[in-house]
């Protein structure tokens, strides 16, 4: 048995084959959690996995390139969405309502992405500050809620890990009694940085992109009950697959993790599996 800790089966690219490829799945004995990136696919997350007693799970949350700031333009990516739509801010009311379902077992994918980012100083300060404000609230809500988070990362780790350190204000349970857990999805920072999320708990995500940059080192380092596997499909199709990708493809990740651990397949395998199972509680 495998867990895709991070799938995106509520996105466009899978509108028209989605439940065809989750009951393969589950012949397979792959078992998926679907990730929302804004309110209609967190939304599409629950509807999704509320049509099966096992095995499909929902994440909730508003990803940082769907916040809408002002400041910058962003790509739109038809495999993700149709149209470009972006959120003003978070409705924690809404998001809330979502998590009312049983499937929903994580807050996520919610965090910092400085990729796409205005050229002026003063405008990038309060681009940031946004981004910075809103992943709070939603620190907020899984504390509330009790679950989780998925965290997005791209060119932010410093300042992701300044908001985890901080002990102010408190009700975000940040700091040394933090009662905050979750994975780091698709980690793709240095090992110091690696350390800094173990030491406050923090799982780490992999997927096909280990496939593309040399991360050996740092996973040879990795306690093994720290580690998550992942597709993030549609996207990061590891190889030898190619084209769109999807949560059966997560068994290549298992394979090329294991090995760098010198380990087989099916003890990565229960390793991965039981991780993902304790974190989400499924």
């Amino acid at each position: 048995m495998l867990i895709d800790t991070h799938a995106h089966l509520n996105f466009n690219a899978f509108k028209d084959d989605g439940d065809e490829i989750i009951r393969r799945c589950l012949t397979n004995h792959i078992w998926l959690i679907n990730v929302g990136s804004q309110y209609k696919t967190s939304k599409r997350a629950v509807e999704i996995a509320k049509k099966y007693k096992e095995g499909v799970y929902a994440a909730i949350g508003l990803h940082p390139i769907h916040l809408e700031t002002g400041l910058v333009k962003t790509k739109i990516d038809v495999e993700e969405i149709e149209f470009k739509t972006q959120e003003e801010d978070f409705d924690t009311s809404k998001y809330r309502s979502l998590a009312k379902s049983k499937r929903v077992v994580a807050v996520g994918e919610i965090g910092l992405d400085y990729y796409y980012r205005p050229k002026t100083k003063r405008r990038l300060e309060l681009f940031k500050e946004k981004q910075r404000t809103v992943l709070c609230k939603q620190l907020d809500l899984a504390n509330e809620l009790n679950l989780p988070i998925i965290f997005h990362c791209r060119m932010a780790h410093q300042d992701l890990l300044e908001i985890l350190k901080s002990d102010s204000p408190p009700k975000f349970g940040r700091g040394q009694n933090s009662k905050l857990r979750g994975v780091v999805h698709c980690f793709t920072g240095n090992w110091e940085q690696a350390q800094k999320y173990l030491e406050m708990g923090f799982y780490l995500g992999f997927n096909g992109i280990i496939f593309k940059l040399d991360f050996d080192e740092i996973i040879k380092k990795v306690s093994l009950d720290r580690i998550l596997i992942e597709t993030d499909c549609p996207y990061l199709t590891p190889p030898p697959m190619t084209g769109r990708n999807e949560p059966l493809y997560v068994k290549y990740v298992a394979e090329r993790i294991a090995k760098i651990k010198n380990l087989s397949f099916e003890e990565m395998a229960k390793i991965t599996t039981d991780n993902a199972k304790k974190l989400f509680k499924i």
